[in-house]
């Protein structure tokens, strides 16, 4: 008997089984190239054994290292999210003392009359330039 519905449900089934299949093989493709401590011929060896062999390699790659796969995973995201942090400290200038200090202590020693108004202009001027 045909039933059209059950086709359809079976083919919807198909099509999301290939989705997972391809997501899990280019998941595994990236540990591969995120992982530091394989070598050049062993990164070979993996993506060569997962290309020509898909269904057996990514097994194989899954019970050998998948274990530390998360770790992996985490460890990057971490390194990603220390590496962007720097780089907004740096670019909003906190890396060091900011701007805003640099104000403070200028009107301090404007205050203590350590520097003359003019000076205390000059040297404002040049700090929000840089």
């Amino acid at each position: 008997m045909d039933h059209p519905l059950l086709n359809a449900f079976l083919m919807i089934f198909w099509f999301f089984l290939w989705i997972m299949w391809l997501m899990l093989l280019f998941r595994i493709i990236a540990d591969i190239f995120e992982d530091h401590q394989l070598s050049g011929v062993a990164k070979t060896a993996w993506l060569i054994f997962v290309i020509l062999l898909p269904f057996i390699g990514v097994f194989v790659y899954l019970i050998v290292r998948g274990p530390r796969m998360a770790e992996r995973a985490q460890q990057h995201a971490s390194r990603s999210e220390a590496e962007f942090r720097e780089y907004v400290r740096h670019a909003a200038g906190t890396s060091g003392t900011g701007h805003a200090d640099e104000l403070t202590k200028l009107s301090a020693l404007r205050a203590d009359g350590t520097i003359t108004d003019a000076e205390f202009q000059q040297a404002k001027t040049r700090l929000l330039a840089s």
